[in-house]
């Protein structure tokens, strides 16, 4: 979510519901933030530091570190915007930020779990972490392409980002990383098509060129 937004009617996914019930909370974190002087753009990055350690962890082969650094991580996704909000910034290069760096940290994630099973010889696992890239990378692509097309923000879906976070945690720390990416292969893929269908069902009736 863009870092000077929350949702103030009826949300539309998992995402924004946490968000919107949690709002009480984050914005006393980003009062606390911006007392201490803090950034929401430097702490946007030092998240991504946080992953680039998650995913490294993973690529070892220490799942359950990586799965406590992810986690312990996760929260500053939420701090930034919180800052930005005490602040009562409206940054276009915050939200350009925040967006882009969420796609680094999902691929970092996937290619240090890709390079472990590389490095295992487990071609079919590193081809599974692959799809469940691939889709990932769709469901945002879907959004973001609909909101160029001045179509509108599509948040709807079952695998959002905070959804695919949720379950890469789990199975890190589980250790039940394969089913893990099962479900995160399927889950992306088929929350790409669910997104795509309602931009099919805003736009079916657009004129024909």
């Amino acid at each position: 979510m863009k870092q000077d937004e929350l949702p103030l009617v009826r949300p539309k996914s998992l995402n924004e519901s946490l968000r919107y019930y949690t709002r009480d909370m984050t914005n006393w974190l980003g009062q606390q933030g911006l007392r201490l002087g803090l950034q929401p753009d430097v702490v946007t990055i030092v998240g991504l530091l946080v992953v680039v350690l998650a995913a490294w962890l993973a690529a070892h082969g220490d799942f359950l570190a990586s799965g406590v650094v992810l986690a312990l991580g996760t929260p500053l996704d939420v701090l930034d915007g919180a800052i930005a909000r005490a602040m009562n910034r409206k940054s276009r290069f915050g939200a350009f930020l925040d967006s882009t760096l969420d796609r680094y940290a999902d691929g970092l994630m996937f290619a240090g779990l890709g390079y472990f099973f590389a490095a295992h010889g487990q071609l079919n696992e590193l081809l599974l972490a692959l799809f469940a890239l691939l889709g990932a990378y769709s469901v945002s692509y879907v959004r973001a392409r609909a909101e160029g097309l001045d179509i509108g923000s599509i948040k709807e879906g079952w695998f959002d980002r905070l959804v695919r976070t949720v379950v890469l945690i789990l199975m890190l720390l589980t250790g039940l990383v394969v089913p893990g990416l099962v479900i995160l292969a399927l889950g992306s893929h088929l929350t790409a098509l669910q997104r795509m269908l309602l931009v099919w069902r805003a736009t079916r009736n657009d004129e024909t060129r």
